[in-house]
């Protein structure tokens, strides 16, 4: 997959060196010719250039971009102004970097989705999120394990966990499945929930729009998204 990071500070450095060690093209800005410097070696391509410039801006290749994430957190101003323009030149993905409540309200009035929390979430899990299809959310539980949510592979609809083969097959364990199910309110109207179904079991039947939440080394986790997922 292809990204381009703005801002290479802890988090935004530290994304997209792990995007890159995986195997991504990415490519990191800062307005820092230092911070370029110090990550020009550890990410794909870095560009010293100033984000919130229209015309610097249009130059670069964000029709083939996959993701492009504003992670600039020092200047409030520059995020924002950097995050506008980027969406009005429609980029396939965009989300943008949140450093208080009012400036996640002026990201999400902009018609940013998807805002990421640096303080409270770590660029591995965001790395993972990123980088590895149809992965809705992870969790480290160490170095080598970590449970995860994923929507479920096309090809296994319609078939039990046990029909899957989780565990024979891919070393993994589905923990629990998290459904869109239609509720009646006492007034009889019918609206959508999630709701998480419980420990999972082998009879369990996959539906269309499940979320599978699946425990394993990352290897073992990896490879399978990998397989079933891209």
């Amino acid at each position: 997959m292809k990204f381009i990071i703005i801002g290479l500070g802890s988090f935004g450095a530290s994304l997209a060196q792990k995007l890159t060690a995986l195997g991504n093209e990415v490519i990191g800005i800062d307005i820092n010719m230092s911070k370029v410097d110090a990550y020009k070696e550890k990410i794909t391509y870095t560009i010293c250039m100033d984000a919130t410039d229209e015309f610097t801006v249009s130059g670069l290749p964000l029709k083939e971009t996959d993701v492009v994430l504003v992670a600039i957190g020092e200047n409030q101003g520059a995020n924002i102004m950097a995050t506008a323009l980027l969406k009005n030149f429609k980029v396939k993905r965009l989300i943008s970097r949140s450093i208080n409540p009012l400036h996640e309200k002026v990201l999400q009035a902009i018609g940013v989705n998807e805002i990421v929390h640096p303080e409270e979430e770590t660029a591995e899990r965001w790395t993972k999120k990123l980088s590895l299809s149809n992965v809705v959310d992870s969790f480290e539980l160490s170095d080598d394990y970590s449970i995860i949510e994923a929507k479920v592979p096309v090809d296994f609809i319609g078939k039990t966990i046990m029909e899957v083969g989780f565990r024979k097959d891919f070393n993994i364990l589905v923990l629990t499945i998290i459904r869109e199910v239609e509720v009646k309110s006492i007034l009889g109207k019918t609206r959508t929930e999630t709701k998480v179904l419980g420990v999972a079991a082998a009879n369990d039947i996959l539906e269309r729009d499940d979320v599978l939440v699946l425990y394993g080394s990352k290897n073992d986790l990896q490879m399978f998204l990998k397989q079933k997922l891209e």
